[in-house]
């Protein structure tokens, strides 16, 4: 996953890390941390690297932001529907940007999107895909 996202999507060096955010109440189960990281200031070993290989870097550890139902109820319910079909309640986390410094748009995001190998874009909760 590392290496598709650098390639269609970051364009960027393979070495860079990507962060994972899980959920506050999970975040034992996978990372060694003892306290919440809801700005991902911290820098913790991965407890199960064979479960989440796309945020462990070539270290072991990883960034981790944790997410904590009540001061992020969308993105708690993002990653608990994607742990409900894996079992897994991490998701990874990286800016949204290509060549320019980070999207801060509509049209900034549209533009990114067709320049890149993003599939499908969630703007102002509609779904943009490509025609393949």
């Amino acid at each position: 996953m590392q290496d598709h996202l650098n390639r269609r999507v970051k364009h960027r060096e393979g070495f860079r890390p990507f962060a994972p955010m899980v959920l506050e109440e999970r975040a034992a189960e996978f990372f060694d941390l003892d306290r919440p990281s809801p700005h991902m200031l911290l820098t913790a070993p991965v407890r199960r690297p064979d479960a989440i290989p796309a945020v462990t870097h070539v270290d072991g550890t990883a960034r981790v932001q944790t997410v904590s139902r009540d001061q992020e109820p969308f993105l708690w319910s993002a990653i608990s529907a994607f742990e409900r079909h894996s079992d897994v309640p991490v998701l990874l986390n990286t800016s949204f940007n290509d060549q320019e410094p980070i999207v801060e748009s509509p049209a900034d995001a549209l533009r990114c999107f067709l320049a890149t190998g993003i599939d499908v874009l969630y703007l102002e909760n509609r779904r943009v895909s490509k025609r393949l």
